[in-house]
């Protein structure tokens, strides 16, 4: 994990990724994702993994861009607890799936999210978003 404080380069690359999270085809699939996947199974995950699912393309999108994000932190091409940091919304979307990692995994995606669930478990500021986000999910789901 990263050491020190961050750098220039962190927060220019961080403003990089920040201007592609403005880009509309990705500030839609995140929109769709935030607001209209709320899985209450595995069988709700594995149906957005459909082509056809609506939600599908929204899906790879936030999945695949949360995972590039996160790992550059991983792969300490940044610092991580600065990254996490700013970079929160990736914990929230792994908050949504982590219940169903080990279904997602099994079903033939041995890989999937490991950076997500890398940052919210390795990095400081990774564990306490978390576990807030968790908590979040949780109630949102219970309340729903």
């Amino acid at each position: 994990m990263s050491s020190g404080k961050p750098t220039y380069q962190d927060a220019d690359l961080m403003l990089r990724v920040y201007e592609l999270r403005r880009e509309s085809v990705t500030r839609a699939a995140r929109s769709k994702i935030n607001g209209e996947f709320w899985p209450e199974s595995y069988d709700d995950v594995k149906a957005v993994t459909d082509f056809e699912h609506p939600l599908n393309e929204a899906w790879r999108q936030v999945g695949s861009y949360w995972e590039m994000v996160y790992g550059m932190a991983y792969h300490d091409i940044v610092h991580a607890d600065y990254w996490v940091e700013n970079n929160g919304e990736g914990l929230f979307f792994f908050a949504k799936v982590e219940p169903y990692l080990s279904e997602i995994r099994g079903a033939g995606s041995p890989t999937a999210f490991q950076h997500l669930e890398w940052a919210a478990t390795h990095t400081d500021k990774g564990k306490q978003f978390f576990a807030m986000l968790q908590g979040y999910v949780k109630q949102r789901l219970e309340t729903a």
